[in-house]
Parts: structure tokens; C-alpha cells; sequence
């Protein structure tokens, strides 16, 4: 089965017509997207959008084959015109199977906003997922049959493709392309890094892909560091890294603070930002989570789990620290990255990086720099990925 994608872009293309964001600035050449529109193998064509028939030109294609056009969801402005020789535009009643002449069957499901997603079975029995922009399906059958490629929101919704996970629709060698691309991510490098770290991919208006061709999935980093100062943005882009699959589990390090009321705003405001189908457990003794088979881990922070193994070893207390607790602190943070090594499980950590400040005025607050730093060093050499996040950008230092 043989894909061709007309557009990839949201429904009013990108750039946006009179958009003077950064994105739509920068979505130039290559980066620039009509609204989507797929064509199947010649003969369906999925979502009808202005210019479709010059697109298919561009593309070396003719829509003068196409027996069936099926819309996905409610386009606003004006009609679009139907292309002499192709067939009326219509939609397949959810959950009815539409079978054509060629040998396709399409499926049509529900959505958890206005629109239908169609399963495209071909002839040879090759599977094509595709969702409306903006929705995710509103039931899926549990353990069913991965598809060989599925293609959605991605960037808009995420935990569509966190769905389609949970029940097996998307398996490790489905072929996620991303589409419905708007100006929420600066086209370019920053957009195929995120998607990269979903495991789909973007690729240019009027590319034709072949369905069941794998070599191009890319491999999700399975440990990964996000390092970066107070309020960069470090944790918004860890969650964001893991917000494409299921069932993940927050570990967060810092407990809770009776009477501070700032923090449990912050608490708050994490929670808040973190998928429905997420777990969060609240501990320091991150060796056995790691130990352990599961879902992915999200630690956040490191940082925090360095302040509570200084505390338990008194770290704080020169003679302490001279008489032990240097050492005590030393094994503790090689049990830890030992176990990250050894992991099974996919891993986001984050941690503060604080040695480019001001140099601390105490020598428990130099020490504590010192060691987070030995820490931050000694856990990045464990992963396969490290990000640096500046001012809301990540910088990648490593993978």
C-alpha cells in the first residue's frame, strides 16, 4: 500500500496566513505545509483540501484515479471546490466498514472531538491509521493488532499516540508520522527532535511513502537527562518527552513541606500539566524503581534525591563529612547510577545544573554544588541522551 501526502500541515497550513509568530516565520521551502490530505494508493483520498489536485501534480500523481474521497473533520470558511472527475467528499458513519472496489476496506472510528479517524486495511492487508487533527480515539479494542503506520496530531495530541499504545494499535515497529502540523513547534531541527522523542516523524509535503516499510522509524532514546536552571523550563520538557505513552510513573523526589505554601503551588502546577493516565509516587529510593520491570520513570529532580542522601549521611557537618559521610555519599550515587545503567525501563530524569551561578557564600552550600555536579556528570555518562534546557529551549549535549 502506497501513501502520498498532499499536505501535512494544520487545516489553515502552515504558515498561517497573517501570522506573525516566530513558526510561521521560520516555515519556509521544505518547512512550509498545506492543510493535510492523503492519497491511498492512487484510489482514496483522505480529506479534500484546496490545491489538492496540483499537489498531487507536484507530487508526480493524478487524483483522476481516485473512487472514493472521505473528510475527517468540519472544515470552516468557504466550501472547497471538488476537482472535476472526483467523486462528492463524504463521511463514513462511525464504527461502519466501507469496502471498495480496489480491494480497500475502510473502517471508520470515533473521535473524542468532531471528526472520524479511518482504519484503512488494503488489499495485501497492509493497516493505515488516520486521525483528524486535534482528537485522539474515544475506544479502541484492547490488544488488537499494531498498524503498520498511523498518522495523527501528534504534537497536538500526544496522548492519542499514549492510546493507541495502551492497547497495542501502535507497537514498536508502526511507522508514526506526524501531521496536522501547526505553528505550536518552530519547524525544522526543534520539530523532528520532539517528534523523534515520541518515536514518529515528520516528513515534506508530497512525499509518498510505502506502507509496511520500517527502516525509517526512529529509536526513542530509552535514558535520558534534561539538566537546566530554575525555571527554564526543565521539567515541562521532560513531561513532554514522556507524554506520548502510557502509564507512566512520576517519582517525585521532594516530598512534601507542611506550611509552605509555595510549594505546594508548585506541586500543584505539576500535577496539573501531567496526563490523566499517569502515576506519581513520592520517594527517594529510586534503585529499585529502576530494578524493576514497568512503565517509563519520570524522576524529577535528582537534585532533590542529592539533598536527601546528604541528609541521611549528615553530609552537612565537616566532621561528618570528613569521617565518613564523603564516603557513605559516594556509594550511594554509584548504587544509583549502577542501577541506571543496568535499567530496563525507559528513563527522564531532570536536574538542576548550578555551577554556572554565583559561587556559593557557605561551605555546606559549595559542598552541595560540588557534588550535585559530580552527580549531574556521573548520571549523564549513563544516558543516551542529555539536553540542556536554556530560556525554554533544549539544547542537546548529547544524542
Amino acid at each position: 500500500m502506497e501513501l502520498t501526502l498532499l499536505g501535512t500541515g494544520a487545516p489553515a497550513g502552515l504558515p498561517r496566513p497573517d501570522c506573525p509568530c516566530a513558526a510561521c516565520a521560520t516555515a519556509v521551502g521544505a518547512d512550509a505545509r498545506a492543510a493535510t490530505a492523503l492519497l491511498v494508493d492512487g484510489t482514496l483520498l483522505l480529506d479534500l483540501t484546496p490545491g489538492a489536485a496540483f499537489a498531487a501534480a507536484r507530487a508526480g500523481h493524478s487524483l483522476g484515479g481516485v473512487r472514493q474521497v472521505l473528510l475527517s473533520h468540519p472544515h470552516n470558511g468557504p466550501a472547497v471546490e471538488v476537482p472535476a472527475g472526483l467523486p462528492q467528499p463524504g463521511r463514513v458513519p462511525d464504527g461502519r466498514e466501507l469496502a471498495l472496489l480496489t480491494g480497500h476496506r475502510v473502517r471508520a472510528l470515533p473521535m473524542d472531538a468532531p471528526g472520524t479517524g479511518y482504519a484503512v486495511t488494503g488489499p495485501e492487508g497492509l493497516r493505515l491509521l488516520y486521525l483528524p487533527p486535534g482528537a485522539a480515539p474515544a475506544g479502541l479494542d484492547e490488544n488488537g493488532e499494531p498498524y503498520d503506520m498511523v498518522a495523527l496530531d501528534v504534537v497536538g495530541r500526544p496522548d492519542a499516540l499514549a492510546k493507541l499504545r495502551a492497547v497495542g494499535a501502535v507497537g514498536p515497529t508502526t511507522d508514526v508520522i506526524a501531521v496536522h502540523l501547526d505553528h505550536d513547534v518552530p519547524p525544522g531541527a526543534e520539530l523532528r527532535r520532539r517528534l523523534a522523542a515520541a518515536g514518529a516523524r515528520a516528513v515534506p509535503d508530497g512525499t509518498t511513502l510505502a506502507v509496511g516499510v520500517y527502516e525509517d522509524v526512529p529509536d526513542v532514546p530509552r535514558r535520558t537527562l534534561v539538566l537546566g536552571g530554575a525555571r527554564s523550563g526543565k521539567s515541562v520538557e521532560a513531561e513532554r518527552r514522556l507524554e506520548a505513552f502510557p502509564a507512566v510513573l512520576y517519582v517525585a523526589t521532594g516530598g512534601t513541606r507542611d506550611g509552605d505554601g509555595e510549594w505546594a503551588s508548585r506541586v500543584h502546577a505539576h500535577r496539573e500539566r501531567r496526563p490523566g493516565s499517569w502515576r506519581t509516587t513520592e520517594t527517594c529510593d529510586l534503585v529499585p524503581l529502576l530494578a524493576a520491570d514497568g512503565p517509563p520513570l519520570l524522576v524529577d529532580c535528582l537534585s532533590l534525591w542529592l539533598t536527601d542522601a546528604m541528609d541521611a549521611v549528615d553530609a552537612w557537618d565537616d566532621a561528618e563529612w570528613a569521617s565518613g559521610g564523603e564516603r557513605a555519599l559516594r556509594k550511594r550515587v554509584a548504587e544509583l547510577t549502577g542501577a541506571v545503567r543496568a535499567t530496563r525501563r525507559t528513563l527522564v530524569a531532570v536536574s538542576n545544573e548550578v555551577g554556572s551561578g554565583i559561587v556559593p557564600a557557605t561551605a555546606s552550600g559549595r559542598r552541595y554544588r560540588d557534588e550535585l555536579g559530580r552527580l549531574n556528570a556521573a548520571f549523564a555518562a549513563e544516558c543516551e541522551q542529555v539536553l540542556l534546557v536554556v530560556a525554554g529551549q533544549a539544547l542537546p549535549l548529547r544524542g
